[in-house]
């Protein structure tokens, strides 16, 4: 495959590296036309030219355009790793993408991948084999797509102490819940609507279920705090049960809702563990990250000596995320030729994950209640007899008597402030069981205050 645009002079003087590529999807095929029509450029800046040996694909016969020549497409990619120099992986899914890679560091090649899946996985065990055979692995695609962030997480805050990151880092869940502040819309509606603009999958799960952002949560704690943080250890909730009324709710008290993955340490009294969780939660209008719309991501970290940094750009789409991959190819191609590795694992803290029922919050809660003299007070005597303090409360009535035109039901929205979410959960539990509150709508988490 050239890698020589029209009329450009080409380099023989410089060494030639094997790519192999595993995927020729959206990200696959932008990735090789950046290859195609960017190979003198790459090549000086490399210091060796990238000779794609072959794309694998499940099937050979489809035209993938000008940029995958069909004869560089094969079946065989574990011949294909075996081969290769440095091996892109844009496949996605666990299996074979874990197998062919470990196959393909085992025979001397260079990693980049952008399967945050993977990686949130099985991320140790390609790590041990990166560092067991010498070679490269590489993933700023994974998280957050165009957006710079592993490497500055990785290698530009090596120097300090990271405390917190809080982002928005997938971009269906963002453009579902922006089009449901901004129009009113249902969350059917705009799940739709993101469907349509090729936004979110025919079966849009992993993105609406919160998985996709917790598995980026879990790199981004890995790195940021020195210690292996497995997917489990993720507490994940999606954005499935957010309605128009929390949306509205969210509005009334100055905020927006956002699907945050959240990672930090938590300081106590006897060391340091950290929490990494995702779900949506209520933000004040005036942070920076309630200002994300569409289909956006940004990501905010707090550090002991830089401060707060904020990155924000396209988080998803195949040029964008092409164009990180790209930055890791350049990278790992250039330690190729130049000698020496990229970064390795950096895991000498080992902090421990403290579950979620050990946090502090505060929270936002809905209820549906029997309107009669003494419910507020039975229900403020249960958030307090659990530790709970009120912040604010808005009443607002939804049905009257037919035959007398006294209330018979009301809606209650309650802001607390920070406390146990073991005491939150108990809390939930008793009005489950009161004969008094109907209906438990939502409960939402308040950050970024």
């Amino acid at each position: 495959m050239s890698l020589h645009p029209a009329g450009s002079p080409a380099t023989p003087e410089l060494p030639s590296l094997r790519v192999a590529v595993l995927g020729a999807g959206t990200v696959g095929t932008e990735v090789l036309r950046l290859i195609s029509q960017q190979g003198e450029e790459l090549a000086h800046r490399i210091g060796g030219r990238l000779e794609i040996t072959g794309v694998a694909v499940r099937d050979t016969e489809r035209d993938r355009g000008e940029h995958v020549p069909a004869h560089l497409l094969t079946r065989d990619a574990e011949s294909l790793v075996r081969e290769a120099d440095l091996v892109i992986e844009v496949m996605g899914g666990i299996e074979p993408a874990r197998t062919l890679l470990l196959e393909a560091m085992a025979h001397g090649a260079s990693v980049v991948t952008a399967n945050k899946a993977l990686l949130a996985q099985d991320g140790a065990a390609l790590y041990e084999a990166a560092d067991a055979h010498g070679v490269d692995l590489s993933f700023e695609a994974a998280v957050a797509g165009a957006i710079p962030l592993v490497r500055p997480v990785r290698e530009s805050l090596a120097g300090d102490r990271i405390q917190r990151v809080l982002g928005i880092v997938n971009g269906t869940t963002n453009y579902i819940l922006d089009a449901m502040t901004r129009s009113g819309a249902s969350f059917e509606d705009a799940l739709a609507s993101a469907q349509e603009l090729g936004y979110a999958e025919a079966d849009p799960t992993a993105d609406v279920e919160g998985h996709d952002a917790a598995a980026k949560a879990s790199i981004l704690a890995s790195l940021a705090f020195h210690s292996r943080v497995r997917l489990t250890d993720v507490h994940c909730e999606g954005i499935t049960s957010v309605s128009a009324q929390d949306i509205s709710a969210a509005a009334r008290m100055g905020r927006t809702i956002k699907l945050l993955s959240i990672v930090e340490r938590i300081e106590e009294e006897t060391g340091e563990r950290i929490s990494a969780r995702v779900y949506p939660a209520l933000i004040p209008e005036e942070h920076p990250l309630a200002s994300v719309s569409e289909a956006y991501n940004a990501v905010f970290i707090e550090a002991d000596a830089a401060g707060s940094l904020m990155f924000y750009g396209q988080g998803a789409g195949g040029a964008p995320t092409a164009s990180a991959v790209l930055g890791d190819v350049v990278s790992a191609a250039r330690t190729r030729v130049h000698g020496g590795v990229g970064p390795r694992e950096s895991r000498y803290a080992e902090l421990e994950s403290i579950p979620l029922e050990e946090l502090r919050s505060a929270f936002y809660i809905s209820l549906t209640v029997e309107d009669r003299p003494g419910v507020l007070a039975e229900i403020a005597g249960t958030l307090s007899g659990y530790g709970i303090s009120i912040s604010t409360i808005h009443q607002e009535l939804l049905e009257e008597s037919a035959e007398t035109g006294a209330p018979v039901r009301a809606h209650i929205g309650i802001s607390t402030h920070r406390a146990l979410e073991s005491a939150m959960t108990a809390s939930l539990d008793v009005f489950s069981s009161t004969a008094t509150v109907l209906s438990i709508d939502s409960v939402l988490r308040i950050e970024g205050e």
